[in-house]
């Protein structure tokens, strides 16, 4: 395994992947490193020759600045714990690197996802996430690329821009890894004491009643349920949404196979995203 800093070096060990024909799997993360992110490392190790993980706290897509200050960051025990996986190259540039003045960002049309659930919460978030990734697969060039269930919305935004810029990509996505009280896997959870890791227990607990609730309910009737039952918990709501899986519309009256909630939750002043497929897929 080796850690590369700038993309001249990066460049040099792509073109030898291209020379000598291996396919590249690629992780991209902000670090502070989890299960979750290792699953993906395991799913890329299985379907390439190669796989490089970037680490990279990306700027652009936080619109607080305290939260940018905040968010963990660990490199050390990042490569500590990439080093007993299959990966091949950790990928750690500066800002300057990834924002170089050569490089000029294309803007994808989002359609509802920028205005809905994260779109509307985190105004700008996706031009960000939007910005950083085309920069990455445009240096990485890999044939796959690796993101995680949980950030179900970037994921739908990342498949969009892959299309729109005509990308030959193949996404993959990781199902959610969650602690044993259920609670998803995320760089975040570093921030909470153990006593709010304890209270964020509720948000998948109520997550995988409401696949019980789907059964007897129709959506819009399961998602008011969940709301004024959220209410009584110590984890403060800022939305719970039942979207069609890949319209992101609201869902009123009728299920349609795929149904999923997406929830974010505030646990003191941690953010937490999750979701939850409530009707499966056919």
């Amino acid at each position: 395994m080796r850690q590369i800093g700038n993309n001249e070096e990066l460049a040099q060990y792509i073109k030898w992947c291209s020379d000598h024909n291996k396919t590249v799997g690629f992780v991209p993360t902000m670090g502070a490193l989890h299960p979750g992110h290792l699953s993906l490392v395991d799913l890329a190790a299985n379907e390439n020759d190669i796989v490089i993980v970037s680490i990279f706290v990306n700027p652009t897509q936080f619109n607080n600045a305290k939260d940018l200050e905040k968010y963990p960051r660990t490199l050390e025990k990042d490569v500590e714990l990439l080093s007993q996986t299959e990966c091949h190259i950790i990928y750690t540039p500066s800002v300057n690197e990834i924002y170089s003045t050569s490089f000029i960002p294309r803007n994808a049309d989002l359609g509802i996802l920028d205005t809905t659930l994260e779109g509307h919460y985190r105004p700008g978030h996706y031009v960000g996430v939007v910005s950083v990734v085309q920069r990455l697969f445009d240096l990485v060039q890999p044939q796959k690329a690796y993101f995680g269930r949980k950030d179900f919305q970037q994921v739908a935004v990342i498949k969009t821009m892959v299309k729109q810029f005509n990308y030959h990509i193949e996404i993959k996505v990781g199902e959610t890894v969650r602690e044993e009280s259920g609670l998803a896997l995320s760089s975040r959870n570093t921030l909470l004491t153990p006593t709010e890791k304890k209270k964020a227990g509720a948000i998948s607990k109520l997550l995988f009643e409401m696949q019980e609730w789907a059964k007897v309910l129709k959506p819009r009737a399961c998602e008011t349920k969940a709301i004024t039952k959220f209410e009584k918990t110590a984890v403060q709501l800022e939305y719970l949404s039942i979207i069609h899986p890949l319209t992101f519309e609201s869902l009123v009256d009728e299920w349609v196979p795929g149904a999923t909630v997406c929830i974010v939750a505030y646990c003191g002043e941690v953010r937490l995203i999750d979701n939850l497929e409530l009707v499966p897929l056919l």
